[in-house]
């Protein structure tokens, strides 16, 4: 089982920064991919970016050149560094992780943190 616990959300004002970092725990053999994904109110689910083991990147258009996904592999641990935030990235920010359990490999998803950014 991956537990994954995330921190850094809150309230920005437009223009400002925020920094998410997400923890994965439990018991597994190795944590593959992580990534970012965001849900706004009356919207679904959508892709902010994502990281691969080997450090290679894919961002959502709408955040390219603001957002910066990073990881460090010893502490099982992604980021995501947000500048120049607008209020249309207001949203519930979900950290995921492809890993390899005793099951095989699968998705795990956080709680999830929210992102508030005014006008």
């Amino acid at each position: 089982q991956v537990q994954l616990m995330e921190s850094g959300g809150g309230l920005v004002q437009a223009g400002g920064s925020l920094r998410l970092s997400c923890a994965a725990s439990g018991t597994f053999f190795s944590i593959n991919a992580m990534g970012w994904y965001r849900q706004a109110p009356g919207k679904q689910r959508e892709l902010v970016a994502t990281i691969t083991r080997e450090g290679s990147t894919n961002y959502a258009d709408s955040v390219k050149g603001r957002f910066t996904i990073s990881r460090v592999n010893a502490k099982n641990t992604v980021y995501l560094q947000m500048n120049s935030l607008k209020p249309e990235d207001t949203a519930v920010y979900y950290c995921n992780t492809e890993a390899t359990t005793w099951r095989g490999n699968r998705d795990y998803w956080g709680q999830g943190t929210q992102v508030a950014v005014s006008s």
